[in-house]
């Protein structure tokens, strides 16, 4: 239901006031409600304002410090105080264009001096400077600056696209980095596991060796012992000889097609173990000569 006005009367509807003249003078506010008034007198109501909240979109651009050319879209509430609605009639004709100029400039004086990071990150600032430069003007023409909202900053669609890629850039560089210590990780775990099984495996060659060195030795004395007339020299060519047919027996039941020549006859096995025997006998010398 509106405002409803006659003559005589008139009702003003919840949430509005009245303006009410005699002979073309302000008289007095009408409040909510039915009010009686006497034309012959000069009294009539002026006009009607509304005591809702208002909300007013201001589209701003502007410049940063560091030159990027934004657009910030302020949103403005705002309403009329009922006991200074006569300010708000008869100062103001067009109070939505007071209120934008007013941001223009405060925003435009302020943006400046801020970087485009400094901005996104401290737009609640420039909201609350917003709101104290236009309470403590609009206050003066009747009016009550409720909240101001920085919906929104838009910058220039190619500063975003190379806002993005140095964006994309620094995490790719991160990436390469964490991908690089990975790897770097991995290469030195397979070192250290290569050179520890290097290590094991000379280990268990060494171990190997002296086993058959001990049980050369063993098999050696226990045979002097037993048998009675033989020698230790004899012993270890009967041992060679055992395992030079041992070793052929190998080479033959070895799956793989693989043939190897080797000289075989009674006089090339005593050939061989003069080899070894000279081999040994030079080493002992070698070392005495040293000594």
């Amino acid at each position: 239901m509106g405002n409803v006005f006659c003559v005589f009367c008139g009702c003003v509807d919840q949430a509005s006031i009245g303006v009410v003249e005699k002979w073309g003078r302000f008289q007095n506010l009408a409040q909510p409600g039915l009010h009686f008034f006497n034309p012959f007198a000069g009294e009539c109501v002026a006009g009607i304002l509304s005591t809702r909240i208002n909300s007013l979109d201001v589209k701003i651009e502007t410049k940063t410090k560091d030159n990027v050319f934004v657009q910030m879209i302020c949103s403005i509430q705002y309403r009329v105080i009922k006991e200074n609605a006569d300010d708000a009639f008869y100062e103001l004709q067009n109070p939505k264009e007071q209120i934008q100029a007013y941001v223009f400039d405060v925003v435009r004086a302020h943006v400046p001096r801020m970087t485009l990071d400094e901005l996104f990150e401290q737009k609640g600032d420039v909201a609350k400077t917003v709101l104290e430069e236009l309470e403590k003007v609009m206050g003066a023409y009747g009016y009550n600056i409720e909240h101001i909202l920085m919906v929104d900053i838009i910058p220039d669609p190619a500063v975003r696209k190379a806002m993005n890629e140095i964006n994309t850039a620094q995490r790719l560089q991160l990436a390469s980095v964490y991908k690089g210590e990975a790897e770097k990780i991995l290469l030195v775990k397979k070192a250290e596991a290569d050179a520890e099984a290097k290590y094991l495996g000379g280990v268990g060659v060494a171990k190997q060796r002296q086993a058959i060195t001990d049980g050369l030795r063993e098999n050696i004395l226990n045979f002097s012992h037993k048998v009675e007339g033989t020698s230790a020299k004899e012993v270890m060519d009967l041992i060679m000889i055992t395992q030079y047919f041992d070793t052929i027996k190998d080479l033959g039941n070895s799956s793989k097609n693989t043939t190897v020549f080797i000289p075989h006859g009674p006089g090339h096995v005593r050939d061989i173990s003069d080899q070894i025997r000279n081999g040994l006998m030079e080493a002992n010398c070698a070392e005495v000569n040293s000594a």
